[in-house]
This record gives C-alpha cells, structure tokens and sequence, in this order.
C-alpha cells in the first residue's frame, strides 16, 4: 500500500504549499518517487493531471476567498500564482463560469473542487492475467516525439494517427509504443512507434534506435478493444497490482505491445510490459 501513502503525502504537500510555485518535481521529490511515476500514478488514480489538481484546487480557493473576504481581485490572483488580473479572470471565468467581481456579489454560484483522499477498496473477483520473464537487452526502431502529462492523452493518440496517415507503417511496423520516463530536470517525456530492430531491414530517416536494458518485466495480458482496454489495465496495474505485489518499478522504459489484428474488436490482444525487480 505505500503508493497509496505516498500519493496521500503528495497531496498534503501540495495543500500544504498551494499558494507557492511548486512543480510537479518538487511534489515528486518530497515522496522520493521519480516525477514521470508519481505524474503518471497520480493520473491513473485520479484521472487528473498534477498540474490540473492543483490549478482546479487554486480556482476553487480563490473563489471561496473572493465570496468571503473583502480582498481586491489583484491581490487573490497574485496569491494564487497569477501575475496579472487578467490571466487570472480567464482562468477564474473558464473554471467557475463568471468573472471573479461577479464573484464577489452574494448569490453568486460557484464551484468546489475539495482536496482528494486517495483510499483502495478492495472488491474480489478480478482476475488479472500476467507473467514475470527476464529478457535480455534489446534494440527497439522507433520514431519519437517528446510529450508531458499534460499532453499525453490526447497527443499520443494522433501521434499513432499521424503514424499511419504518414505511411510510416510500411517501414516500421507500429508493434510496440515505448516509453522512455522524464530524465532529470525535464518536464517532458520520449514515446516512441516502433518495434524490435531485427524486424527492421533498413533504418529510415527521422526514426532513432533505442536500447533497452535487460530486465526482469511484469507483462500483462490486455484483452478488448483499443484504446479503452490499455487505459483501464494500466489502471488495473497500479491501483490493484502494483500496491500488493512483491515488486516495484525500475524507473526506465515501459512499453505497450500490439498484435496483428483488428484492434477494434473486443478479443483483440495486447500486452503491457514494465521493469520491476523484487522488493528488498
């Protein structure tokens, strides 16, 4: 259960600095977790983003000030990390729906967004098909594109559209979409369209090699249609699997693997692979 501690302890930290200029780093490095793990788990649990929990929880703060104190606009937005009225009108209108001087009149009907308590209900029955196997290093072709939280679920699946459209497929069949986690001091991350070189004659231009390391890999059976029946095992992964297993993540690739077929149909099959080892 410690990734439900520690997101809980994330969130008390940002309660805690909320008015500050924290970035998801600073959350991450607080619960000793790498900031691609703990944005990514944090998502999966909440189906948010950090940088929009903490946005959402501002607003809604700051609404709350505005209705019940006789601060000017000016100062609620610089306290709540604005730099300029109008900024932070903008945000204020499209989170709550009016101005924050409508705001300040009584009757005026804004929203809430309280802070988050992350629990596990455990409910029987589930199974959840997997294996451990150890692979030797690998060579993967891909072509990558450098995204963030913020954006990775509506830009990947155009990145896999524009993958096709472009004919990219006919070079390097989209086996496996492979992702290379947040390297230090950087907001963003590497995904990449691609798969193992041996199935690759030539490499073609704008596409990079990508060497994965041997490990020892957790490799879950996805059955369904696509993109739902991946979004809700990685779901599945973290918030019943991870939290009892006898492993833990080693912060480097994870990677989606797809099989021929029609991946719209509901017998389709897939598979995800993450790096673990055994815990100490």
């Amino acid at each position: 259960m410690e990734w439900i501690k520690s997101l809980n302890q994330a969130i008390e930290y940002m309660e805690d600095n909320i008015t500050k200029n924290i970035t998801c780093e600073d959350v991450a490095e607080h619960i000793y977790l790498s900031s691609f793990h703990f944005q990514r788990t944090f998502r999966l649990f909440t189906g948010l983003s950090v940088g929009e929990y903490i946005r959402n929880r501002r607003l809604s703060l700051a609404g709350n000030e505005l209705l019940t104190s006789k601060h000017k606009v000016i100062d609620i937005a610089l306290k709540y990390g604005y730099e300029t009225p109008e900024s932070f009108s903008k945000a204020f209108n499209r989170f709550h729906g009016v101005t924050p001087n409508e705001a300040k009149k009584q009757g005026t009907v804004l929203k809430s967004f309280n802070r988050l308590l992350i629990k596990i209900i455990l409910e029987g029955g589930n199974s959840m098909d997997y294996r451990i196997e150890k692979k030797e290093a690998f060579q993967v072709v891909a072509k990558t594109r450098l995204f963030t939280e913020d954006t990775t679920k509506t830009e990947i699946p155009k990145f896999w559209e524009e993958y096709y459209r472009n004919g990219f497929e006919d070079k390097v069949c989209g086996m496996m979409g492979i992702c290379e986690q947040i390297k230090v001091n950087s907001k963003e991350w590497k995904y990449g369209i691609g798969c193992e070189k041996q199935y690759v004659k030539e490499m073609p231009e704008g596409f990079e090699l990508l060497e994965v390391p041997s490990y020892t890999w957790a490799i879950f059976t996805c059955i369904g249609a696509m993109p739902d029946s991946i979004q809700n095992l990685w779901k599945r992964v973290y918030g019943e699997w991870l939290p009892v297993a006898n492993y833990e993540l080693i912060s480097d690739y994870d990677i989606e693997f797809y099989t021929d077929g029609d991946n719209s149909k509901e017998d389709y099959v897939s598979e995800i692979w993450i790096p673990v080892k055994e815990k100490e």
